[in-house]
Protein backbone atom coordinates (compact mmCIF):
# COMPACT_ATOMS: atom_id res chain seq x y z
CA UNK A 1 0.00 0.00 0.00
CA UNK A 2 2.67 2.59 0.94
CA UNK A 3 4.55 2.33 -2.71
CA UNK A 4 1.06 2.68 -4.18
CA UNK A 5 0.87 5.83 -2.10
CA UNK A 6 4.66 6.87 -2.89
CA UNK A 7 3.36 6.03 -6.83
CA UNK A 8 0.23 7.87 -6.81
CA UNK A 9 2.29 11.63 -4.68
CA UNK A 10 4.90 11.22 -7.37
CA UNK A 11 2.45 10.59 -10.25
CA UNK A 12 0.57 13.99 -8.98
CA UNK A 13 3.56 15.88 -8.78
CA UNK A 14 4.49 14.88 -12.07
CA UNK A 15 0.77 15.79 -13.63
CA UNK A 16 1.50 19.35 -11.77
CA UNK A 17 4.75 19.97 -12.69
CA UNK A 18 4.48 18.78 -16.72
CA UNK A 19 1.48 21.55 -16.54
CA UNK A 20 3.95 24.34 -15.05
CA UNK A 21 6.75 23.04 -17.69
CA UNK A 22 4.12 23.77 -20.27
CA UNK A 23 3.62 27.73 -19.04
CA UNK A 24 7.27 28.01 -18.61
CA UNK A 25 8.37 27.56 -22.05
CA UNK A 26 11.44 29.00 -21.83
CA UNK A 27 12.97 26.62 -18.71
CA UNK A 28 13.40 22.52 -19.69
CA UNK A 29 10.79 20.95 -18.06
CA UNK A 30 13.38 18.52 -16.86
CA UNK A 31 14.12 21.68 -14.34
CA UNK A 32 10.92 22.00 -13.36
CA UNK A 33 10.16 18.24 -12.77
CA UNK A 34 13.68 18.51 -10.40
CA UNK A 35 12.18 21.61 -8.44
CA UNK A 36 8.61 19.48 -8.23
CA UNK A 37 11.03 17.01 -6.28
CA UNK A 38 12.61 19.16 -3.74
CA UNK A 39 9.12 20.38 -2.83
CA UNK A 40 7.99 17.20 -2.53
CA UNK A 41 11.30 16.59 -0.06
CA UNK A 42 10.84 19.55 1.98
CA UNK A 43 6.75 19.28 2.57
CA UNK A 44 6.93 17.42 6.26
CA UNK A 45 3.45 15.90 5.03
CA UNK A 46 4.24 14.97 1.22
CA UNK A 47 7.78 13.66 1.97
CA UNK A 48 6.26 11.72 4.65
CA UNK A 49 3.88 10.05 1.92
CA UNK A 50 6.88 8.61 0.07
CA UNK A 51 8.57 5.79 0.70
CA UNK A 52 12.61 5.73 0.44
CA UNK A 53 14.86 5.12 -2.50
CA UNK A 54 15.31 1.67 -3.51
CA UNK A 55 17.63 0.74 -6.47
CA UNK A 56 16.22 -2.27 -7.06
CA UNK A 57 12.36 -1.34 -7.27
CA UNK A 58 13.98 1.96 -9.02
CA UNK A 59 16.12 -0.21 -11.70
CA UNK A 60 13.21 -2.65 -12.46
CA UNK A 61 9.47 -0.75 -12.66
CA UNK A 62 11.74 2.93 -14.25
CA UNK A 63 14.47 2.10 -15.71
CA UNK A 64 13.78 -1.03 -17.56
CA UNK A 65 10.76 0.09 -19.45
CA UNK A 66 12.22 3.20 -20.30
CA UNK A 67 15.49 1.55 -22.19
CA UNK A 68 13.17 -0.30 -23.79
CA UNK A 69 11.58 2.09 -24.92
CA UNK A 70 14.53 4.06 -25.85
CA UNK A 71 15.84 0.55 -27.98
CA UNK A 72 12.88 0.38 -29.93
CA UNK A 73 13.23 3.93 -30.95
CA UNK A 74 16.89 3.15 -32.19
CA UNK A 75 16.84 1.38 -35.75
CA UNK A 76 18.88 -2.16 -35.42
CA UNK A 77 20.35 -1.24 -38.33
CA UNK A 78 21.95 2.12 -36.85
CA UNK A 79 23.73 -0.07 -34.01
CA UNK A 80 24.92 -2.74 -36.51
CA UNK A 81 26.33 0.44 -38.50
CA UNK A 82 27.84 2.08 -35.44
CA UNK A 83 29.25 -1.17 -33.07
CA UNK A 84 32.64 0.15 -33.41
CA UNK A 85 31.37 3.13 -31.97
CA UNK A 86 29.61 1.60 -29.44
CA UNK A 87 32.12 -0.73 -28.44
CA UNK A 88 34.69 2.81 -28.50
CA UNK A 89 32.05 4.66 -26.19
CA UNK A 90 30.38 2.26 -24.46
CA UNK A 91 32.97 -0.52 -23.81
CA UNK A 92 36.17 1.33 -23.87
CA UNK A 93 35.51 4.65 -23.18
CA UNK A 94 33.55 4.28 -20.46
CA UNK A 95 36.16 1.73 -18.85
CA UNK A 96 39.18 3.68 -18.95
CA UNK A 97 37.72 7.20 -17.84
CA UNK A 98 36.60 4.96 -14.50
CA UNK A 99 40.10 3.47 -14.52
CA UNK A 100 42.07 7.02 -15.17
CA UNK A 101 39.96 8.81 -12.91
CA UNK A 102 39.89 6.60 -10.20
CA UNK A 103 43.98 6.66 -10.24
CA UNK A 104 43.87 10.14 -10.04
CA UNK A 105 41.89 10.28 -7.49
CA UNK A 106 43.63 7.75 -5.75
CA UNK A 107 46.62 9.78 -6.08
CA UNK A 108 45.50 13.09 -4.94
CA UNK A 109 43.01 12.30 -2.13
CA UNK A 110 44.96 9.25 -0.55
CA UNK A 111 41.52 7.22 -1.14
CA UNK A 112 41.81 3.50 -1.11
CA UNK A 113 41.69 2.06 -5.43
CA UNK A 114 38.83 0.09 -4.48
CA UNK A 115 36.98 3.31 -2.84
CA UNK A 116 37.89 5.29 -5.43
CA UNK A 117 37.00 2.73 -8.60
CA UNK A 118 33.47 2.91 -6.71
CA UNK A 119 33.18 6.41 -7.09
CA UNK A 120 34.11 6.36 -10.80
CA UNK A 121 31.96 3.12 -11.61
CA UNK A 122 29.38 5.13 -10.41
CA UNK A 123 29.07 8.13 -12.67
CA UNK A 124 30.41 5.93 -15.72
CA UNK A 125 26.71 5.41 -16.62
CA UNK A 126 25.35 8.88 -18.91
CA UNK A 127 21.68 9.31 -19.43
CA UNK A 128 19.99 10.77 -22.84
CA UNK A 129 17.08 11.87 -21.12
CA UNK A 130 19.55 14.28 -19.29
CA UNK A 131 21.23 15.19 -22.37
CA UNK A 132 17.81 16.24 -24.02
CA UNK A 133 16.98 18.46 -21.29
CA UNK A 134 19.96 20.51 -21.13
CA UNK A 135 20.26 21.06 -25.12
CA UNK A 136 16.72 21.24 -25.47
CA UNK A 137 15.48 24.93 -27.81
CA UNK A 138 19.17 24.24 -29.38
CA UNK A 139 20.56 22.53 -31.98
CA UNK A 140 23.93 20.29 -32.63
CA UNK A 141 25.50 17.70 -34.72
CA UNK A 142 23.05 14.73 -35.85
CA UNK A 143 26.71 12.46 -35.45
CA UNK A 144 27.31 13.83 -32.26
CA UNK A 145 23.41 13.40 -30.86
CA UNK A 146 23.76 9.70 -32.20
CA UNK A 147 26.81 8.88 -30.58
CA UNK A 148 25.78 10.45 -27.47
CA UNK A 149 22.04 8.44 -27.26
CA UNK A 150 23.85 5.01 -28.64
CA UNK A 151 26.51 5.35 -25.79
CA UNK A 152 23.78 6.25 -22.74
CA UNK A 153 22.07 2.69 -24.10
CA UNK A 154 25.04 0.27 -23.56
CA UNK A 155 27.00 2.41 -21.02
CA UNK A 156 24.91 0.99 -18.24
CA UNK A 157 26.10 -2.01 -17.97
CA UNK A 158 29.40 -1.23 -18.54
CA UNK A 159 29.58 0.81 -15.28
CA UNK A 160 27.38 -1.94 -13.05
CA UNK A 161 30.02 -4.18 -14.23
CA UNK A 162 33.33 -2.00 -12.53
CA UNK A 163 31.17 -1.10 -9.69
CA UNK A 164 30.84 -5.24 -9.00
CA UNK A 165 34.33 -5.15 -9.92
CA UNK A 166 35.32 -2.39 -7.12
CA UNK A 167 33.23 -4.62 -4.47
CA UNK A 168 34.66 -7.68 -5.37
CA UNK A 169 38.39 -5.96 -4.62
CA UNK A 170 37.34 -4.02 -2.10
CA UNK A 171 35.80 -7.09 -0.19
CA UNK A 172 38.85 -9.68 -1.37
CA UNK A 173 41.80 -7.33 -1.68
CA UNK A 174 42.28 -8.63 -5.04
CA UNK A 175 41.87 -6.84 -8.34
CA UNK A 176 40.75 -10.47 -10.35
CA UNK A 177 41.17 -8.48 -13.66
CA UNK A 178 40.84 -11.95 -15.82
CA UNK A 179 37.45 -12.62 -13.24
CA UNK A 180 36.26 -9.35 -14.11
CA UNK A 181 37.27 -9.57 -17.76
CA UNK A 182 35.27 -12.87 -17.91
CA UNK A 183 31.84 -11.52 -15.49
CA UNK A 184 31.96 -8.16 -18.34
CA UNK A 185 31.87 -10.81 -21.58
CA UNK A 186 29.13 -13.56 -19.89
CA UNK A 187 27.27 -10.03 -18.29
CA UNK A 188 26.78 -8.12 -21.53
CA UNK A 189 27.23 -10.98 -24.07
CA UNK A 190 24.37 -12.95 -22.02
CA UNK A 191 22.15 -9.83 -21.57
CA UNK A 192 22.15 -9.81 -25.57
CA UNK A 193 22.17 -13.84 -25.98
CA UNK A 194 19.03 -13.90 -23.69
CA UNK A 195 17.18 -10.74 -24.47
CA UNK A 196 17.10 -11.08 -28.32
CA UNK A 197 15.76 -14.95 -27.51
CA UNK A 198 13.26 -13.89 -25.08
CA UNK A 199 12.17 -11.04 -27.30
CA UNK A 200 12.01 -12.79 -30.31
CA UNK A 201 9.92 -15.62 -28.85
CA UNK A 202 7.64 -12.82 -27.38
CA UNK A 203 7.35 -11.43 -31.02
CA UNK A 204 6.75 -13.91 -32.70
CA UNK A 205 4.02 -15.19 -30.03
CA UNK A 206 2.43 -12.02 -30.81
CA UNK A 207 2.55 -11.65 -34.51
CA UNK A 208 0.79 -15.52 -34.34
CA UNK A 209 -1.28 -13.93 -32.50
CA UNK A 210 -1.94 -11.17 -34.48
CA UNK A 211 -2.34 -13.00 -37.93
CA UNK A 212 -4.74 -15.56 -36.18
CA UNK A 213 -8.72 -15.71 -35.36
CA UNK A 214 -8.08 -15.59 -31.65
CA UNK A 215 -6.21 -11.57 -31.22
CA UNK A 216 -6.98 -9.70 -28.77
CA UNK A 217 -5.70 -5.98 -28.73
CA UNK A 218 -6.22 -5.94 -24.99
CA UNK A 219 -4.15 -8.93 -24.02
CA UNK A 220 -1.61 -8.17 -27.28
CA UNK A 221 -1.00 -5.04 -25.59
CA UNK A 222 -0.58 -6.48 -22.15
CA UNK A 223 1.51 -8.43 -22.97
CA UNK A 224 3.67 -5.57 -24.81
CA UNK A 225 4.17 -3.35 -22.01
CA UNK A 226 4.70 -6.47 -19.34
CA UNK A 227 7.39 -7.65 -21.85
CA UNK A 228 10.31 -5.06 -20.35
CA UNK A 229 9.65 -5.95 -16.98
CA UNK A 230 9.80 -9.64 -17.42
CA UNK A 231 13.38 -9.56 -19.75
CA UNK A 232 14.94 -7.34 -17.11
CA UNK A 233 13.68 -9.83 -14.24
CA UNK A 234 14.37 -13.03 -15.51
CA UNK A 235 18.07 -11.35 -16.86
CA UNK A 236 18.75 -10.37 -13.44
CA UNK A 237 17.95 -13.65 -12.79
CA UNK A 238 20.29 -15.95 -14.45
CA UNK A 239 23.32 -12.82 -13.83
CA UNK A 240 23.62 -11.30 -16.97
CA UNK A 241 22.55 -7.51 -17.70
CA UNK A 242 19.03 -7.11 -17.10
CA UNK A 243 19.72 -3.81 -18.92
CA UNK A 244 21.53 -5.04 -22.33
CA UNK A 245 18.97 -7.51 -22.25
CA UNK A 246 15.62 -4.84 -22.41
CA UNK A 247 17.62 -2.44 -24.71
CA UNK A 248 18.56 -5.77 -27.14
CA UNK A 249 14.80 -6.40 -26.67
CA UNK A 250 13.79 -3.00 -27.31
CA UNK A 251 15.71 -3.23 -30.73
CA UNK A 252 14.02 -6.09 -32.06
CA UNK A 253 10.79 -4.78 -31.56
CA UNK A 254 11.70 -1.86 -33.20
CA UNK A 255 12.50 -3.73 -36.74
CA UNK A 256 8.95 -5.97 -35.74
CA UNK A 257 7.04 -1.94 -35.47
CA UNK A 258 8.16 -1.23 -39.15
CA UNK A 259 6.96 -4.46 -40.62
CA UNK A 260 4.00 -5.28 -39.22
CA UNK A 261 2.13 -2.06 -38.62
CA UNK A 262 -0.73 -2.37 -40.68
CA UNK A 263 -1.41 -6.04 -39.65
CA UNK A 264 -3.64 -4.62 -36.60
CA UNK A 265 -3.67 -0.48 -37.23
CA UNK A 266 -5.89 -0.06 -33.74
CA UNK A 267 -3.89 -2.58 -31.87
CA UNK A 268 -0.79 -0.55 -33.46
CA UNK A 269 -1.95 2.85 -32.49
CA UNK A 270 -2.91 1.87 -29.15
CA UNK A 271 0.77 0.98 -28.76
CA UNK A 272 2.56 3.24 -30.10
CA UNK A 273 0.26 6.17 -28.24
CA UNK A 274 1.18 3.86 -25.05
CA UNK A 275 5.03 4.22 -25.44
CA UNK A 276 4.48 7.89 -26.19
CA UNK A 277 2.44 8.16 -23.19
CA UNK A 278 4.59 6.22 -20.78
CA UNK A 279 7.84 7.37 -21.89
CA UNK A 280 6.59 11.27 -21.55
CA UNK A 281 5.05 10.24 -17.58
CA UNK A 282 8.19 7.91 -16.57
CA UNK A 283 11.05 10.86 -18.05
CA UNK A 284 9.04 12.85 -15.77
CA UNK A 285 8.78 10.83 -12.77
CA UNK A 286 12.79 9.96 -13.45
CA UNK A 287 13.47 13.86 -12.41
CA UNK A 288 10.83 14.16 -9.66
CA UNK A 289 12.42 11.05 -7.74
CA UNK A 290 15.83 12.81 -8.64
CA UNK A 291 15.25 15.84 -7.38
CA UNK A 292 13.16 14.37 -3.89
CA UNK A 293 16.32 12.35 -3.40
CA UNK A 294 18.68 15.04 -4.06
CA UNK A 295 16.80 16.74 -1.23
CA UNK A 296 17.17 13.94 1.23
CA UNK A 297 20.63 13.82 0.98
CA UNK A 298 20.99 17.17 1.31
CA UNK A 299 19.04 17.44 4.29
CA UNK A 300 20.41 13.82 5.95
CA UNK A 301 23.78 15.15 5.15
CA UNK A 302 23.45 18.76 6.18
CA UNK A 303 25.92 18.13 9.59
CA UNK A 304 28.72 16.46 7.81
CA UNK A 305 28.43 19.00 4.66
CA UNK A 306 30.60 21.65 6.42
CA UNK A 307 32.74 19.80 8.63
CA UNK A 308 34.66 18.26 5.65
CA UNK A 309 34.39 19.55 1.85
CA UNK A 310 36.74 16.89 1.25
CA UNK A 311 33.10 15.27 -0.79
CA UNK A 312 33.00 18.42 -3.04
CA UNK A 313 36.31 18.58 -4.31
CA UNK A 314 36.10 15.03 -5.27
CA UNK A 315 33.05 15.65 -6.89
CA UNK A 316 34.46 18.43 -9.00
CA UNK A 317 37.95 16.52 -10.04
CA UNK A 318 35.50 13.31 -10.86
CA UNK A 319 33.44 15.20 -13.30
CA UNK A 320 36.45 17.60 -14.95
CA UNK A 321 38.24 14.75 -15.33
CA UNK A 322 35.53 12.66 -17.01
CA UNK A 323 35.10 16.33 -19.00
CA UNK A 324 38.82 15.81 -19.93
CA UNK A 325 38.94 11.98 -20.66
CA UNK A 326 35.97 12.46 -22.76
CA UNK A 327 37.17 15.43 -24.42
CA UNK A 328 40.41 14.02 -25.72
CA UNK A 329 38.01 10.48 -26.53
CA UNK A 330 36.05 12.91 -28.20
CA UNK A 331 39.27 15.00 -30.01
CA UNK A 332 40.56 11.70 -31.81
CA UNK A 333 37.50 9.08 -32.63
CA UNK A 334 33.99 11.63 -32.80
CA UNK A 335 32.52 13.46 -35.59
CA UNK A 336 35.02 15.63 -37.66
CA UNK A 337 37.43 15.36 -34.59
CA UNK A 338 37.50 19.05 -34.13
CA UNK A 339 38.08 20.95 -30.50
CA UNK A 340 34.10 22.10 -31.24
CA UNK A 341 33.09 18.54 -31.29
CA UNK A 342 35.28 17.00 -28.98
CA UNK A 343 33.68 19.54 -26.50
CA UNK A 344 29.74 18.84 -27.56
CA UNK A 345 30.64 15.16 -26.89
CA UNK A 346 32.42 15.85 -23.23
CA UNK A 347 29.75 18.03 -22.33
CA UNK A 348 27.02 15.59 -23.52
CA UNK A 349 28.46 13.29 -21.23
CA UNK A 350 25.24 13.82 -18.84
CA UNK A 351 24.67 11.64 -15.39
CA UNK A 352 21.46 10.99 -14.11
CA UNK A 353 19.08 8.56 -12.86
CA UNK A 354 20.98 5.33 -13.31
CA UNK A 355 24.03 6.27 -11.39
CA UNK A 356 21.71 7.66 -8.97
CA UNK A 357 20.47 4.34 -8.67
CA UNK A 358 24.01 2.71 -9.06
CA UNK A 359 24.87 5.02 -5.76
CA UNK A 360 21.60 3.56 -3.17
CA UNK A 361 23.31 0.05 -4.44
CA UNK A 362 26.48 0.72 -2.51
CA UNK A 363 24.83 0.43 0.72
CA UNK A 364 23.90 -3.24 0.22
CA UNK A 365 27.19 -4.25 -0.86
CA UNK A 366 29.24 -3.95 2.77
CA UNK A 367 30.09 -0.45 2.44
CA UNK A 368 30.25 1.36 6.05
CA UNK A 369 26.87 3.73 6.21
CA UNK A 370 29.78 6.86 6.75
CA UNK A 371 31.53 6.00 3.55
CA UNK A 372 28.29 5.84 2.22
CA UNK A 373 27.04 9.19 3.02
CA UNK A 374 30.61 10.52 1.24
CA UNK A 375 29.97 8.62 -1.78
CA UNK A 376 26.20 9.41 -1.94
CA UNK A 377 27.51 13.71 -1.79
CA UNK A 378 30.23 12.77 -4.30
CA UNK A 379 27.47 11.85 -6.61
CA UNK A 380 25.46 14.01 -5.90
CA UNK A 381 27.87 16.95 -7.15
CA UNK A 382 28.78 14.93 -10.02
CA UNK A 383 25.09 14.68 -11.21
CA UNK A 384 24.55 18.15 -10.55
CA UNK A 385 27.49 19.55 -12.42
CA UNK A 386 26.84 17.40 -15.12
CA UNK A 387 23.71 18.95 -15.73
CA UNK A 388 24.24 22.81 -14.53
CA UNK A 389 27.51 23.48 -16.97
CA UNK A 390 26.07 21.90 -20.13
CA UNK A 391 22.73 23.91 -19.97
CA UNK A 392 24.74 27.10 -19.45
CA UNK A 393 27.01 26.45 -21.71
CA UNK A 394 25.57 25.41 -24.58
CA UNK A 395 22.94 28.23 -24.38
CA UNK A 396 26.38 29.96 -25.29
CA UNK A 397 27.70 28.35 -28.21
CA UNK A 398 25.21 25.93 -29.56
CA UNK A 399 22.77 28.60 -31.90
CA UNK A 400 18.72 28.09 -31.45
CA UNK A 401 16.91 25.02 -32.77
CA UNK A 402 14.47 27.76 -35.36
CA UNK A 403 12.60 24.65 -36.25
CA UNK A 404 11.61 23.64 -33.09
CA UNK A 405 10.79 27.55 -31.80
CA UNK A 406 8.76 28.02 -34.68
CA UNK A 407 6.62 24.82 -34.54
CA UNK A 408 3.94 25.76 -32.21
CA UNK A 409 3.35 29.21 -33.57
CA UNK A 410 3.46 27.99 -37.36
CA UNK A 411 1.23 25.11 -36.24
CA UNK A 412 -1.44 27.30 -35.02
CA UNK A 413 -1.77 29.80 -37.72
CA UNK A 414 -2.00 26.81 -40.68
CA UNK A 415 -4.51 25.26 -37.93
CA UNK A 416 -6.75 28.35 -37.93
CA UNK A 417 -6.40 28.43 -41.87
CA UNK A 418 -7.82 25.03 -41.93
CA UNK A 419 -10.62 25.26 -39.64
CA UNK A 420 -11.34 28.43 -41.54
CA UNK A 421 -11.64 26.55 -44.81
CA UNK A 422 -13.84 23.60 -43.71
CA UNK A 423 -16.77 25.81 -41.50
CA UNK A 424 -16.50 27.99 -44.65
CA UNK A 425 -17.55 24.60 -46.48
CA UNK A 426 -20.31 23.77 -43.88
CA UNK A 427 -21.49 27.06 -44.51
CA UNK A 428 -22.30 26.67 -48.10
CA UNK A 429 -23.82 23.02 -47.52
CA UNK A 430 -27.69 22.16 -47.10
CA UNK A 431 -28.33 21.10 -43.79
CA UNK A 432 -30.79 21.94 -41.00
CA UNK A 433 -30.19 25.00 -38.58
CA UNK A 434 -29.11 22.24 -35.63
CA UNK A 435 -26.71 19.94 -37.68
CA UNK A 436 -25.00 23.30 -38.91
CA UNK A 437 -24.75 24.60 -35.49
CA UNK A 438 -23.19 21.60 -34.07
CA UNK A 439 -20.79 20.53 -36.99
CA UNK A 440 -19.48 24.47 -36.60
CA UNK A 441 -18.76 23.73 -33.44
CA UNK A 442 -16.94 20.39 -33.68
CA UNK A 443 -14.78 22.29 -36.42
CA UNK A 444 -14.00 25.01 -33.86
CA UNK A 445 -13.19 22.65 -31.49
CA UNK A 446 -10.00 22.11 -33.82
CA UNK A 447 -7.93 25.19 -32.78
CA UNK A 448 -10.13 25.59 -29.36
CA UNK A 449 -12.07 28.42 -30.15
CA UNK A 450 -15.56 27.61 -28.48
CA UNK A 451 -15.41 29.62 -25.26
CA UNK A 452 -15.82 27.54 -21.72
CA UNK A 453 -19.49 28.85 -22.15
CA UNK A 454 -20.30 27.84 -25.26
CA UNK A 455 -19.05 24.07 -23.59
CA UNK A 456 -21.28 24.26 -21.14
CA UNK A 457 -24.33 25.37 -23.30
CA UNK A 458 -23.34 22.20 -25.53
CA UNK A 459 -23.08 19.69 -22.86
CA UNK A 460 -26.03 20.94 -21.26
CA UNK A 461 -28.30 20.61 -24.08
CA UNK A 462 -26.68 17.34 -24.94
CA UNK A 463 -27.53 15.96 -21.27
CA UNK A 464 -30.87 17.28 -21.07
CA UNK A 465 -31.82 15.91 -24.65
CA UNK A 466 -32.57 19.67 -26.08
CA UNK A 467 -30.05 18.65 -29.08
CA UNK A 468 -30.84 14.87 -29.54
CA UNK A 469 -30.85 14.50 -33.29
CA UNK A 470 -32.50 12.12 -35.54
CA UNK A 471 -31.05 9.30 -37.21
CA UNK A 472 -31.14 11.10 -40.11
CA UNK A 473 -30.03 13.97 -39.09
CA UNK A 474 -26.77 11.78 -37.56
CA UNK A 475 -26.13 10.51 -40.79
CA UNK A 476 -26.23 14.19 -41.92
CA UNK A 477 -23.54 15.68 -39.70
CA UNK A 478 -21.41 12.88 -40.36
CA UNK A 479 -21.32 13.67 -44.07
CA UNK A 480 -20.85 17.10 -43.40
CA UNK A 481 -17.96 16.28 -40.65
CA UNK A 482 -16.41 13.98 -43.34
CA UNK A 483 -17.22 17.04 -46.12
CA UNK A 484 -15.22 19.86 -43.99
CA UNK A 485 -12.02 17.00 -42.94
CA UNK A 486 -11.78 16.16 -46.88
CA UNK A 487 -11.57 20.32 -47.94
CA UNK A 488 -9.37 20.79 -44.66
CA UNK A 489 -7.11 18.16 -46.17
CA UNK A 490 -6.87 19.40 -49.42
CA UNK A 491 -6.00 23.20 -48.19
CA UNK A 492 -2.54 21.25 -46.76
CA UNK A 493 -2.33 19.73 -49.78
CA UNK A 494 -2.25 22.19 -51.83
CA UNK A 495 -0.05 23.87 -49.51
CA UNK A 496 2.88 21.17 -49.67
CA UNK A 497 2.07 20.41 -53.46
CA UNK A 498 3.43 24.14 -53.83
CA UNK A 499 6.39 23.81 -51.21
CA UNK A 500 4.69 26.72 -48.81
CA UNK A 501 5.03 25.30 -45.90
CA UNK A 502 7.49 22.76 -43.99
CA UNK A 503 6.28 19.45 -44.81
CA UNK A 504 6.43 18.22 -41.51
CA UNK A 505 3.85 20.58 -40.91
CA UNK A 506 1.50 19.40 -42.83
CA UNK A 507 2.04 15.47 -41.59
CA UNK A 508 1.12 16.83 -38.28
CA UNK A 509 -2.29 18.61 -39.07
CA UNK A 510 -3.05 15.41 -41.48
CA UNK A 511 -2.30 13.22 -38.51
CA UNK A 512 -4.72 15.26 -36.33
CA UNK A 513 -7.45 15.13 -39.67
CA UNK A 514 -7.41 11.53 -39.77
CA UNK A 515 -8.17 11.06 -35.71
CA UNK A 516 -10.80 13.44 -35.86
CA UNK A 517 -12.22 11.68 -38.79
CA UNK A 518 -11.69 7.85 -37.05
CA UNK A 519 -13.86 9.68 -34.61
CA UNK A 520 -16.67 9.95 -36.60
CA UNK A 521 -16.28 7.01 -38.68
CA UNK A 522 -14.86 4.03 -36.77
CA UNK A 523 -17.52 2.34 -34.96
CA UNK A 524 -14.75 1.03 -31.93
CA UNK A 525 -13.76 4.44 -31.65
CA UNK A 526 -17.12 6.98 -32.60
CA UNK A 527 -18.34 9.22 -29.73
CA UNK A 528 -21.39 10.05 -32.25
Amino acid sequence: MSLMLSSFVVLIAVAISDIIAKTVSHVSSTYINLVMGIILGIIPFTNHLILSFDDKIFMIFIIAPLLFFEGQATPALLVRKKINNILGTAVGLAAVSAIIVAIVVHQVFALAIPLALIVTAISTPTDATAFDSVIEGRTIQSGIRKSLKLESLFNDATGIILLQAAFLWLQTGQVAFEKNVLLFLFSAGGGIILGGILSLIVMAFRQFLVRSSVNVISSQTLIYLLTPFCIYFIAEEVGVSGIIAVVTAGLIHNSETTRSRFSSPRQMHLGLQLVNFSNSVLNSFVFVVLGLSLERIIFEQRRSIGISLRWLAIGVLVYVLLLIVRFIYGRFFISDRTNRSALLFALGGVHGTVTLAMTFSVLSNGVSRSLFNEIVLIETVVIILSMLIPTIVFKVILPLDADTLNKTTQLKILRNEMVIVGVQHVETMTLSNKVREIVIYDLRDQVQKNTLKAFFNQWRSVTTDKSTLTSIQSVEQRRALMQAFDEERNFLYDLAKNHMVNSEYIYDLFSEILLSESLVLDPQNQVI
